[in-house]
């Protein structure tokens, strides 16, 4: 089970990181805003998917 939990450690930092970029590039604004905090936020609800499909996939590994 600890190899589920490091999984799932990963994929939250993932998404937290992705978060955490997207939030720096709006703040910081200009070109670069305009270029990635879309981007970045598209990567964001991609990851939170991958996260959630982990943890589901942990859970039911788990129940076994």
């Amino acid at each position: 089970m600890m190899a589920g939990n490091i999984l799932i450690g990963v994929a939250l930092l993932v998404v937290f990181a992705i978060l955490v970029s997207g939030i720096y590039v709006m703040m910081k604004g200009g070109q670069t805003s305009a270029t990635w905090s879309n981007r970045l936020m598209r990567y964001r609800v991609i990851a939170q998917f991958i996260a959630i499909l982990v943890v589901l996939l942990v859970a039911y590994v788990w129940r076994r």
